[in-house]
């Protein structure tokens, strides 16, 4: 019998009701041998599973536990369910310091009994002997900080303890492994403290970001605009530290001899102006040797070229692209990788939590940062800050992101919208970077109105190096399918500039197809969450049946992974588990080949309700909260008491 539209077309012989679904996972589990005996609630159905956060925010909606699962054949749906899609709003919120009622102090777990970095005030907890009665249980007898560095840097903090405390709660240390590791930098781009210093204080430095900011205010100073040239307000110019127009100072043009067309810069230099630090009216201020940099903007095709034709491109990802998880994309084949969306303003800031999303692991070595911002002066300051202080090798802007938090603010997909801004930040962060200027859009806003096309050949002229489309607009989300002939459209009007398309690809079929269109490359994003094994697909031309134990090694590689990237203490075990649960809302979507009625499953098709050839193939399909924490209990122990979770996606992608 055929799958109904929009459903997966799984073999019939697997299908199975919900209540049948549930009720095997619960029969299963009880009979499981892995020295687990976790009790079962007897109610029939799947809503007894949900945590209560969960339970209570669905109900006030009218929904059932089903929402998260679908809806069964010829089901009619409320019209209140229909509006509960996209993202969870208001989740309920557990920060993992919390999960622990008495913390050591950290100068106690590094060694320094004899003096607290924090003073006579300090809340944590001194007293060793104290902390181990209160410590939770240890996860296991293994740490993987210990095991491959030689070192656990969380000593008697950490929650696998047990691999290397001695006499004492003395932390062991394997010298021959940590020798190895002496003066190797695994995980570049982080923030020293006396750069979040300099940034907290406003004392970091913004020379060629402010040369261009006042040839932007310039024309506006005598009309009374003054900041609005840049897009700020009166209360955004202190909070931002927006550039303002200085009487006295000339454009750059102004003040320099540029060399013609192969000629010697150094010669132009002896022959230009240059005036001594505060006599003459040009912006650019030298303190000793005037050098080629100072004097020849570095030209478009100078910059380091993105060699990235046919390349697989991991997908700029909130919350789920961490560097564990594209560590393991970058294991099956990624070329190209990303860090998650940063806003700039935060970055400016000095916030320790935003300068995480740039962190780049030594395996990454095509890897670019992705910022968000809405005006000209905070978007080409921030592209100088990065561009003194990490490693990078390109820089992406979004123009893609449709949620209100950030349209509403004029970022995101509202740029599009916003030409003369777009022009200003696109201009002001090629001219301030060293490395390639890229740039992700949207078909559009309007569902109905394409409007990419008009801005493609605007950014090829403004300076952009390679434009990534999604084929869907702000209004359309994934609510439709990608448009990868209008993507071919673009493709054309890109050239030269390379352009890589994104939307729907979840099998090498799909990659083919989209590698037809004539794009540069594909950008691959819900298909890598779904099946971050798809890289290996593609570059294999195959369709992998990977079993439930492979399936599951990569979740302990990805636990490992974060252990190492969060800590194996208990902040770091729960934010470990945290990102562990989001992928798992994505993952539960993969349906395994050897079910499939025919091939390729397409990324819109909603999988039915299926028992799986093993009890974990089952486990892992079903879309269920709980089920999901019950796997992270299988990688990471436990659920600290009172645990809820709640996932940041929902399912909207289907048909």
């Amino acid at each position: 019998m055929a799958a109904a539209a929009g459903v997966a077309p799984v073999q019939a012989r697997f299908v199975a009701s919900r209540e049948r679904f549930h009720a095997y996972l619960r029969a299963s589990g009880e009979h499981r041998d892995d020295g687990e005996a976790e009790e079962e609630e007897e109610e029939a159905g799947s809503e007894q599973s949900e945590p209560p956060a969960k339970r209570g925010r669905l109900s006030e909606h009218g929904l059932g536990a089903e929402s998260q699962e679908g809806v069964g054949e010829g089901e009619k749906v409320p019209a209140e369910r229909k509006r509960a899609r996209g993202q969870n709003k208001s989740r309920p919120c557990m920060k993992p310091n919390h999960y622990e009622k008495s913390r050591l102090c950290p100068s106690v777990t590094q060694g320094c009994t004899d003096k607290c970095y924090f003073g006579p005030r300090c809340r944590f907890l001194h007293d060793i002997s104290e902390y181990m009665a209160t410590k939770p249980a240890d996860l296991g007898h293994s740490c993987v900080l210990f095991e491959t560095f030689g070192k656990c840097i969380y000593g008697i903090t950490c929650r696998f303890a047990k691999a290397h405390l001695g006499d004492g709660y003395r932390n062991i240390i394997n010298t021959d492994l940590t020798k190895q590791w002496e003066g190797k930098s695994l995980v570049r781009n982080n923030l020293s403290k006396d750069l979040q210093h300099q940034l907290r204080k406003k004392k970091f430095s913004f020379k060629k970001a402010d040369e261009y900011l006042r040839s932007l205010a310039k024309p506006h100073k005598n009309g009374g605009k003054g900041g609005k040239a840049l897009g700020c307000s009166a209360e955004d110019l202190e909070a931002s530290n927006c550039t303002m127009p200085q009487e006295g100072l000339g454009d750059t043009s102004e003040c320099l001899v540029l060399p013609e067309e192969g000629g010697d810069p150094k010669q132009a230099a002896l022959q230009s102006p240059v005036p001594i630090e505060g006599e003459g009216e040009c912006p650019i201020k030298t303190a000793g040797l005037v050098t080629d940099e100072d004097i020849v903007k570095l030209r478009p095709r100078e910059k380091k070229k993105l060699e990235i034709e046919g390349k697989l491109y991991l997908a700029p990802l909130t919350t789920c692209g961490n560097l564990p998880f594209r560590r393991i994309c970058k294991r099956f084949g990624a070329d190209i990788t990303c860090g998650e969306m940063a806003v700039c303003t935060n970055l400016l800031q000095g916030q320790s939590s935003e300068w995480a999303l740039l962190k780049r692991h030594h395996t990454e070595d095509i890897f670019g940062v992705q910022l968000e911002g809405a005006f000209p002066d905070t978007m080409t300051k921030c592209a100088e800050l990065l561009n003194q202080t990490i490693d990078v090798d390109f820089v992406d802007i979004n123009v893609g992101c449709p949620i209100d938090l950030v349209y509403k603010k004029g970022g995101g997909c509202a740029l599009m919208t916003r030409t003369n801004k777009f022009e200003q930040i696109v201009r002001g962060m090629n001219l301030v970077l060293d490395v390639p200027l890229t740039v992700k859009i949207r078909t559009g806003v309007q569902e109905k109105i394409n409007v990419a096309h008009k801005i493609i050949p605007k950014l090829r002229e403004w300076g952009a190096s390679m434009v990534t489309l999604h084929g869907r607009s702000r209004e359309q989300r994934y609510t439709r399918v990608a448009d990868w002939h209008y993507i071919a459209e673009c493709a054309k009007i890109a050239s030269p500039m390379p352009l890589f398309g994104n939307g729907d690809i979840l099998s090498f079929e799909d990659a083919n197809q989209a590698m037809q269109m004539g794009v540069s490359g594909i950008m691959i994003a819900r298909g890598a969450l779904i099946k971050p094994w798809l890289f290996t697909e593609i570059k294999e031309q195959r369709h992998w049946d990977i079993s439930s134990s492979e399936r599951f090694d990569i979740l302990k590689d990805f636990t490992n992974y974060g252990l190492e990237h969060w800590g194996s203490d208990t902040q770091g075990v729960e934010k470990t588990r945290k990102f562990l649960l989001e992928w798992l809302s994505f993952l539960c979507r993969y349906i395994p080949v050897g079910l499939l009625e025919h091939l390729p499953q397409k990324i819109n098709e909603r999988p039915p309700y299926y028992i799986g050839r093993d009890y974990l193939e089952t486990l892992m399909a079903s879309q269920n909260v709980d089920d999901w924490i019950k796997i992270s209990e299988l990688l990471l122990g436990p659920v600290p008491t009172n645990f809820t979770f709640l996932p940041k996606h929902k399912a909207n992608s289907y048909r």
